[in-house]
């Protein structure tokens, strides 16, 4: 019960990756507000389902003043919401672009702006911010998806820098998955996912609970003296 009398945040949680870490944390003894723009259709004891656009920075105002209204409180901020639109670099569109940095880039900021400074003032918090191993090495097709992955590095470091200078302790972290098996995977060719599986140094995909055993361990005091750190889970993933 490593999160007991603690509050946690955890944006586009209604599936995948998300969603698992939402049910550890409730599992651990957490009070958790699972964030999707999508229905949160899950059972969760102690905390709600929210829907919210983390791209709309207004809803993200409300949701703030609702949680620390109702909670008293915020402990654990995960941000793991994010799109893709895939196509080539010469095709893509500006919709396409912009739509994936409103809510992989944007949304990221419009939350933690607000949660942060309000770890800051309690003392403590720890903020997860969901990268990616598009973000370290790139991806063909993927040019907005790598550019957003990738800023989360530069913010991470600057927000471990920004909310603990006064001495509160604040930590802000990174996780970058490999390839794992959400739904979004499950749309791609066998012969693709057994490319990726290649690809890596243990010979296959990850699975989601291992990511979110990886977002629960920084979220915990077990990883206190970690801040300003990006996690690489990719099962030693390779060019």
């Amino acid at each position: 019960m490593r999160f007991q009398n603690k509050v946690a945040v955890i944006t586009g949680a209604a599936a995948g990756i998300g969603r698992i870490s939402a049910e550890m944390l409730i599992g651990e003894g957490a009070t958790v507000i699972a964030c999707d723009i999508a229905e949160v259709a899950y059972p969760i004891e102690k905390g709600e389902g929210y829907k919210l656009n983390v791209a709309d920075a207004e809803a993200c105002r409300e949701f703030f003043a609702h949680a620390t209204e109702k909670y008293g409180k915020i402990d654990i901020l995960v941000n793991n919401a994010g799109i893709t639109r895939d196509v080539m670099t010469a095709k893509m569109t500006d919709e396409q672009w912009d739509m994936v940095m409103d809510v992989n880039l944007r949304g990221v900021f419009n939350l933690t702006r607000l949660i942060g400074p309000h770890m800051e003032t309690g003392g403590s918090g720890s903020i997860i911010n969901i990268s990616s191993v598009v973000g370290e090495f790139g991806n063909i097709g993927q040019a907005n998806y790598a550019a957003t992955k990738s800023a989360i590095y530069g913010l991470t470091k600057t927000w471990a820098k920004e909310f603990a200078r006064k001495g509160a302790a604040v930590r802000v972290n990174s996780v970058s998955p490999g390839y794992t098996m959400t739904d979004i995977l499950k749309t791609v060719p066998q012969e693709l996912l057994d490319k990726f599986a290649k690809q890596t140094m243990l010979g296959r995909l990850g699975q989601p609970e291992e990511i979110a055993k990886t977002i629960l361990f920084l979220a915990s005091d077990d990883a206190s003296y970690i801040t300003g750190h990006n996690l690489s889970v990719n099962g030693g993933m390779r060019l």
